[in-house]
């Protein structure tokens, strides 16, 4: 099993800042894309477990690993999976009701379910300076997007599904950060994926979605939003989550809209606007400011080892 002991090979938050940098190419992909939301989402992760099954080969452990693991664990699995499922699903269904810019600023507000999550399941305790630059992040979100955010009709339902969504995504973090604490990153992230995989898949043919019949050039972007946010972002946080809490991560996700306003840039010819401008600055300070005075969980910390597992499944 997973040695609790474990040491980085790479320095955590220099992991963090290169799985954010890699699921910031999300939407890009996701917009150059013409298949439906759902359907996105489902190739994204069973490309992603197509991509990690030949891995096995050179990792045999892990498959007698996976043998090994208690019914408890498959079921955090489950349960991490369909939190998982569920976060793509609200968030892609939300924009159908409320414009991107409010389903995004409420998507990013994990980190507040991320605090209380952490302090009844972890015992975790924010310093109030990095508290501070959480809120200072997340109010940096909100100047991104103010300018196009609605309120209000069929627009307030898409708003609760984006809050929905924000919520199972943080699930989904919490969850790994227990397993991982018992369960290799390999193995955990083969297992919840193909879990997620198989969700997703069951979701679009009880909506009549078609799984096949897409141009040439969808299925390249269901490749790249496999290998580069998936494989590269949420596979690394999977990682790294060993040693940084879900706080931390969800702290970190913050600055994908940063990211992606500049990949935007660079790829679609997108403008900048100040809005973006002033609300990246802000997302990075807050960020920075929440990194240095956090000292709820460092490297060296095993909290996540103490949770009793019933309080997760």
């Amino acid at each position: 099993m997973n040695n609790p002991n474990e040491k980085p090979w790479v320095p955590p938050y220099l992991a963090l800042f290169l799985g954010v940098a890699a699921v910031s190419t999300s939407a890009i992909f996701v917009k150059l894309s013409s298949a439906p939301a759902p359907i996105i989402a489902t190739y994204r992760l069973v490309f992603s477990v197509l991509l990690t099954l030949p891995l096995l080969f050179w990792n045999r452990g892990a498959i007698g690993e996976m043998m090994r693991m208690p019914g408890r664990q498959w079921l955090l699995c489950l349960l991490s999976g369909a939190f998982l499922a569920s976060h793509f699903l609200l968030w892609f269904e939300s924009l159908n009701f409320t414009s991107v810019a409010s389903s995004t600023v409420l998507v990013t507000l994990q980190p507040l379910f991320a605090f209380v999550g952490g302090y009844f399941f972890f015992g975790e305790r924010i310093r109030p300076l990095a508290l501070t630059g959480g809120l200072l992040a997340i109010a940096g979100s909100f100047v991104i997007g103010w300018g196009d955010f609605r309120v209000g009709g069929m627009a307030l339902w898409g708003d609760i599904l984006a809050l929905m969504g924000a919520a199972t995504v943080t699930g989904y973090w919490l969850v790994g950060q227990y397993v991982r604490q018992h369960l290799s990153s390999f193995s955990y992230t083969l297992v919840v994926y193909t879990i997620t995989s198989v969700l997703l898949v069951a979701y679009d043919l009880a909506l009549g979605y078609p799984l096949a019949g897409y141009q040439a050039e969808d299925w390249g972007w269901f490749f790249c939003l496999a290998l580069f946010p998936t494989l590269l972002g949420h596979s690394i946080f999977n990682w790294v989550i060993k040693w940084l809490n879900t706080t931390t991560i969800s702290m970190g996700i913050l600055g994908e809209p940063v990211g992606t306003a500049i990949l935007a840039y660079i790829i679609l010819g997108e403008v900048i606007t100040l809005p973006q401008w002033v609300g990246g600055l802000i997302i990075l300070a807050g960020i920075y400011l929440f990194i240095r005075c956090n000292t709820a969980k460092g490297v060296e910390s095993r909290e996540a080892t103490a949770v009793p597992p019933e309080k997760l499944a």
